[in-house]
């Protein structure tokens, strides 16, 4: 009979499976049947969880970045020459300009390029936001009602009080901002720019007062704590720009492809134009977290090496225990590759059981991690995340397809590897020198 049996027949998994419930006084093969098992689990849960988390991070810090900020800005900057008379004698002065004298027909031009969706010019500046006894420096951008309501995490925050309608009237402000000032919808606030009138005693600062009519939360903290909207018209008398903008805020139809609209857009601009995109902005950043987004893949996948060495151990184990078993199937006629098959089963069995645990149990911790965040902070006490230093205000997670598929090829390809070499041994084992000392 030897060598005539099917591949994986079903004697085979009925021997695997006796071996792999083997009692610990045949040698203490069960103990580490289940050491492989939990390891392998909690190598998969743990490398999908940070998968996870890590997809979660960059999704959730590319959708603050852009649902707040433009995806590509124009600036102009040149130098200009005028001429001054100064009593009876003409001067020609060089002056450089860095605003945007024509926005509105600008933003136009540009809004029929292919793939953008918005184009709006706006003016921006920085200031000192105050009320009472509090005071915060604040990033003031100056926008239509109308260009205001397009930006998705200011029309749809995470939270919000007031009424973006009511923008006209005062001034909306970041959930970071009114902390700060201690103000709450309603409450009048004063901002003071440098940019004020020029005196005998120096530039005197400029001060206005707005009644805050509506207050959001963008979900990145440094763009709540700094991010302050007038109404245009108030932005340009306030920072001294009659009838100009500081720039132009364009969005494209696909902000993770921003580069595509650059060199359309210039064609569509003047030789005094520049521009730039949000990854310009946060392109270190993004570096950095993809070179630690792969580092921590790596640190993970030898994880996962490593529970599946127990897989080994536990094989090499078993094998030294079976071999009077080994010696008795071979001389009825069971071949090497039957052999070969039924430890085979019995490491591979424990590297896919493990995986599939390792894997619910890493969607679960994927779909609830609010959840579990939410536990851990309060046997903590609270103040586990400090968004202050993280930049966000929860732990994201995303679980994609693509990422879980990763993790099961990987933990499976392993564990069926190193389990081909304790296996073999066992197969080319002799059945006399098996039989010799029994």
């Amino acid at each position: 009979m030897a060598g005539k049996t099917a591949p994986f027949s079903r004697f085979e998994w009925m021997i695997a499976w006796r071996y792999m419930r083997a009692k610990r006084e045949t040698g203490g093969v069960s103990i580490m049947t289940w050491i492989s098992l939990i390891g392998v689990t909690l190598a998969v849960f743990a490398l999908i969880a940070v998968l996870a988390v890590r997809s979660g991070f960059r999704a959730d810090f590319v959708d603050t970045i852009v649902g707040a900020n433009a995806h590509l800005t124009v600036r102009q900057n040149f130098m200009e020459t005028v001429t001054v008379t100064q009593g009876d004698q003409s001067v020609d002065v060089t002056r450089r300009i860095d605003t945007i004298a024509d926005g509105d027909a600008l933003a136009a031009q540009l809004r029929a390029v292919d793939g953008v969706t918005r184009a709006a010019p706006i003016v921006r500046g920085e200031g000192l936001a105050a009320q009472a006894d509090n005071s915060s420096f604040v990033q003031v951008y100056g926008i239509t009602p109308a260009d205001l309501a397009d930006i998705p995490l200011v029309l749809n925050p995470q939270s919000s009080s007031g009424s973006i309608d009511d923008f006209e009237r005062g001034i909306a402000l970041g959930s970071g901002v009114a902390r700060s000032l201690n103000v709450q919808v309603g409450d009048r606030v004063n901002l003071l720019s440098a940019t004020g009138v020029q005196t005998a005693a120096g530039r005197s600062p400029r001060r206005v007062s707005f009644d805050v009519v509506y207050i959001f939360q963008t979900g990145r903290y440094i763009t709540d704590i700094s991010r302050v909207y007038l109404p245009l018209e108030d932005a340009q008398s306030f920072f001294g720009r009659d009838g100009v903008h500081d720039e132009i805020e364009i969005y494209v139809a696909d902000p993770d492809r921003v580069e595509e609209w650059i060199q359309p857009l210039y064609r569509e601009l003047g030789p005094e134009a520049f521009l730039y995109s949000w990854k310009d902005n946060e392109g270190a950043y993004l570096r950095a977290l993809t070179v630690e987004d792969n580092v921590m893949f790596v640190i993970m996948a030898i994880l996962v090496l490593i529970a599946s060495m127990n897989i080994i151990s536990g094989l090499i184990m078993l094998v030294k225990n079976k071999g009077r078993d080994i010696g008795i199937l071979r001389t009825m006629g069971l071949s090497e590759g039957s052999v070969l098959r039924i430890f085979f089963i019995c490491g591979a069995g424990l590297g896919t059981i493990g995986t599939l645990l390792g894997v619910i149990l890493g969607c679960l911790f994927a779909i609830y991690i609010d959840q579990i965040f939410a536990l851990v902070n309060y046997v903590a006490g609270g103040g586990v995340w400090d968004p202050s230093i993280r930049g966000i205000y929860t732990i994201p997670s995303k679980l994609e397809l693509e990422d879980v598929l990763l993790a099961v090829g990987l933990s499976l390809s392993l564990s069926w590897i190193v389990t081909i070499f304790p296996a073999r041994r066992a197969a080319r084992m002799n059945p006399v020198e098996a039989l010799r000392y029994e």
